[in-house]
């Protein structure tokens, strides 16, 4: 358990006027007792009332990772099925939630869980609580960016390790698998934070195309897409790269990009709305013609999940703190020809946005 971070919770949940929250196998549920438990075909919820002693309900075969908590209330089930109503009915009503409002993570929260709460009390009212996690989330602790800084050193020296290898001919398969393996080899927890993506020459218009038996051809673009975890917190980084000589417009989109990334990347200070680094990035690309050409947000949050709050995108007023961390990801796609995605992770700072990769963003030749 984390005390501390439940000091923040209480507070986040006052401000939202919720009575608590209610979280199902997942990174909150990480982040504030510090217990990992994976999605299954068991139910595994913690519930966490104001002023009163959370709650968890746990398959039985679960009970050896919550032997030594104290201060909390744990409600075990045993294999049978028709055995959760009972279980769920009793823990809601040791929680002290019973006839009041809990929040959830919408994105999180799976129908089985939702319907076990919900027929537990008669009249809890279940709404959107996930701007309490992420608001508290969204805000990392130095000890938080120390491991996001290694998972980012991970990534970058896996990728390292594999440039040298890159062929001509060489499949998009075959870079993802030996990429998967360095990260491995170089230090990245067990459970990447996503495939990577390796696409080449048209593929690369798709930003989130899957690696192929395509073969690498000279004047294509390359775009690998990346990431490591460590220790529960992830990296997401892209590189464009050229394979053999490109043409004259795949050099000039490279370039707009490169600098589209670096007025992302100025634009972060505290103070600033999230909509203020997707402009940035975009007017770069727009002032050179290509702006529709860029189909995505600039960035989003990333921290014990790739994809998190804040979200760098335009409309969302919300402001950047200290502590915050996200990508900036900016690309340009054409099409049956090229893609560009050129991504930082960074931290702000009281100085400003300070990227945690330092890998050349400039177009590198390979193959």
């Amino acid at each position: 358990m984390m005390p501390s971070r439940f000091d923040g919770l209480e507070r986040e949940l006052a401000a939202a006027d919720l009575g608590g929250i209610a979280l199902n196998a997942g990174p909150s549920l990480t982040y504030f007792t510090g217990l990992d438990f994976h999605l299954m075909e068991r139910p595994v919820v913690f519930i966490y009332v104001i002023g009163k002693m959370p709650v968890f309900i746990l398959p039985r075969l679960e009970a050896a990772k919550v032997a030594e908590m104290g201060k909390i209330k744990i409600y075990f089930y045993d294999e049978d099925p028709k055995q959760w109503p009972k279980i769920f009915a009793e823990a809601l009503a040791g929680s002290g939630a019973a006839g009041g409002t809990l929040g959830v993570e919408p994105l999180q929260l799976r129908v089985l869980e939702y319907t076990l709460l919900k027929q537990a009390v008669e009249n809890i009212r279940l709404v959107d609580g996930s701007q309490v996690t992420a608001s508290l989330r969204s805000t990392k602790d130095n000890a938080e960016i120390v491991l996001m800084q290694r998972a980012v050193d991970i990534a970058q020296d896996a990728l390292r390790a594999v440039l040298p290898q890159i062929r001509l001919g060489m499949k998009e398969e075959e870079v993802a698998g030996e990429l998967i393996v360095q990260l491995f080899r170089h230090g990245s927890d067990a459970v990447l934070p996503f495939s990577p993506i390796v696409s080449s020459g048209p593929n690369g218009a798709n930003p989130h195309a899957r690696p192929s038996q395509r073969k690498l051809c000279e004047g294509d673009l390359l775009v690998i897409d990346w990431g490591a975890g460590y220790r529960g917190y992830v990296s997401d980084l892209t590189r464009t790269f050229a394979v053999g000589e490109i043409d004259e417009e795949s050099a000039r989109i490279h370039d707009i990009v490169q600098q589209a990334n670096s007025a992302g990347r100025a634009a972060g200070r505290i103070g600033v709305a999230c909509s203020e680094v997707d402009r940035a990035a975009r007017e770069v690309i727009e002032e050179a013609g290509y702006g529709q050409f860029f189909t995505h947000r600039t960035g989003h949050g990333i921290g014990m999940q790739c994809h998190e709050e804040p979200y760098m995108r335009a409309g969302n007023d919300r402001i950047l703190r200290g502590g915050m961390t996200y990508t900036v990801e900016p690309g340009i796609y054409l099409s049956g020809k090229n893609g560009v995605r050129i991504e930082d992770d960074v931290l702000i700072t009281a100085e400003g946005a300070v990227s945690l990769s330092t890998l050349p963003r400039r177009i590198t030749r390979v193959g």
